[in-house]
C-alpha cells in the first residue's frame, strides 16, 4: 500500500547510504520504462514469427537480453547527462519529518511484546 517513492524516501530517512538510495530510486522510476521496452521487443519478435521453446530459441532470447541491456545503458547515460545539465549534485534531498511519540509507541509495541515473551520464556526454564 505504500508508494515506491515513499519507500525510497523512508530509506533515506533511515540513513541508508546515499548512493544505495539513489540507485534504488532510479530502479523504481525506470522499472516500468524497461519493462515497457521489453514488452515492445517481445511484440517485435513475435510479429516476425518467433515462437519460443527449446534450445533453438536461446540465441534469440540472448540477443534480446543484450539489446535490452544496451538500450537501457544508453538511456541511463542520456538521463544522467540530462540530470547533470539540470544541476543534479548526486545527493538525495529528503526533508526531515517529525514523528509523533504515539507513532513510536505503536511501532515499538510488537517488538517490546516479543522481547517480554522471550525473557519470560528464558526465566521460566
Amino acid at each position: 500500500t505504500t508508494q515506491p517513492a515513499d519507500i525510497v524516501s523512508g530509506l533515506a530517512r533511515l540513513r541508508l547510504p546515499a548512493q544505495l538510495v539513489l540507485i534504488l530510486g532510479f530502479m523504481v522510476r525506470y522499472a516500468d520504462v524497461i519493462s515497457g521496452q521489453l514488452q515492445a521487443m517481445r511484440v517485435a519478435r513475435e510479429s516476425r514469427g518467433f515462437r519460443g521453446g527449446g534450445l533453438r530459441s536461446w540465441p534469440v532470447l540472448a540477443s534480446t537480453a543484450g539489446a535490452l541491456f544496451i538500450r537501457s545503458y544508453e538511456r541511463g547515460e542520456r538521463v544522467h547527462l540530462a540530470m547533470l545539465s539540470r544541476g543534479h549534485d548526486g545527493r538525495t534531498h529528503v526533508e526531515p519529518v517529525a514523528v509523533a511519540p504515539r507513532t513510536w509507541l505503536l511501532a515499538m509495541a510488537l517488538p517490546l511484546a516479543a522481547a517480554i515473551v522471550l525473557v519470560a520464556a528464558m526465566v521460566s526454564r
